[in-house]
């Protein structure tokens, strides 16, 4: 307590948790000044991606899932998950494509059948290194329109390659 009787915390620490209000404001600032650093260090395409992700990562949490990994890749680099989450019991593994205009059809259209094999086969890679098994795991595919204000669409068990139905 100071010395008018007022409660005080420790230095660098928030004496109350921000609002709801504000710590939307707080995350879109930390978000404009990544993608600021983002432009200047990536090129175009690859900027968009991680945007993209960063959204999905947001979207995802908003949904109760608890995002575990991103980018996780196979060491020969022929494979990448972009978020790996935990949907209670289920390991979600979680594409996402992102796109300025949907004027050449959805973004998930864009996921081939090679693309869903070099996901299955990073998936598998991750889930034997951490103990999941593979009858718990879902994949998902997070489809971004970056529009004003940006269209997300969540396509929840969009494929599993090798399941039998």
């Amino acid at each position: 307590m100071d010395p008018r009787g007022r409660e005080t915390a420790a230095p660098g620490s928030l004496t109350r948790p921000l609002s709801g209000l504000t710590r939307q404001w707080f995350w879109r600032l930390v978000d404009v000044a990544r993608e600021y650093k983002q432009r200047q260090t990536m090129d175009a395409a690859a900027a968009l991606g991680r945007r993209g992700e960063n959204l999905a990562h947001r979207y995802l949490r908003a949904r109760g899932m608890t995002v575990v990994a991103r980018n996780v890749r196979l060491p020969d680099g022929s494979g990448e998950i972009d978020i790996v989450a935990r949907d209670g019991a289920i390991t979600v593994f979680v594409e996402v494509k992102a796109r300025m205009t949907d004027a050449f059809g959805a973004p998930d259209r864009a996921i081939s059948k090679e693309k869903q094999e070099n996901i299955t086969r990073a998936a598998r890679y991750y889930a034997v290194r951490s103990g999941v098994t593979w009858d718990r795991v879902r994949f998902d595919v997070v489809s971004i329109v970056f529009t004003k204000p940006p269209s997300v669409s969540h396509n929840v068990d969009a494929f599993f390659l090798g399941r039998v139905m």
